[in-house]
């Protein structure tokens, strides 16, 4: 959902990544982090032997750090801030979840998706002041790209005033 409203806003300035399965085989093997101009990192994997583990993945937290120092830093120059997501392997980075934290508090406009379970920072994004949640369903997933356009418009709208 995430690459599509990006593509829907080509014509502003984008920062910020998502994350897509790596399959071999017909099997999920892990996931990669992508930012929005090409950048990637493989940030867990079945075959990762590291202290950090979801499951059966183990978590590279220095390829989630690198990637919030690069592309989650508030600055008047984005206009938004796109996250695929706020989920378990992205919040084991401290940096990750400071990041996140620094944006909501900012004023730059922030569109992220996070795990519809979860604790902890997890659960205090989705009740963050001011925030809008919209449960993505299979559906209503192919409407919601548009939504967030529409929304992201108006707030940018609404900043300018």
């Amino acid at each position: 959902m995430i690459c599509k409203v990006a593509a829907h806003l080509r014509r502003f300035c984008i920062s910020g990544f998502y994350t897509e399965e790596i399959r071999e085989f017909g099997e999920r093997r892990g996931f990669r982090l992508v930012t929005f101009n090409n950048e990637q990192a493989v940030i867990s994997h079945v075959d990762f032997d590291h202290r950090y583990r979801v499951g059966k993945y183990g978590v590279d937290v220095t390829a989630i750090d690198h990637f919030a120092n690069l592309k989650l830093i508030p600055t008047v120059d984005i206009d938004v801030f796109l996250i695929d997501e706020i989920g378990k392997m992205e919040c084991l980075s401290q940096r990750f979840v400071d990041r996140v934290q620094q944006l909501l508090e900012s004023k730059n406009i922030v569109v992220a998706t996070a795990a519809l379970k979860g604790d902890g920072f997890i659960e205090s994004v989705k009740r963050w002041p001011g925030s809008e949640l919209w449960e993505i369903t299979n559906a209503n997933r192919d409407k919601m790209p548009l939504r967030v356009v529409d929304w992201f418009q108006k707030r940018l709208g609404e900043l300018s005033l």
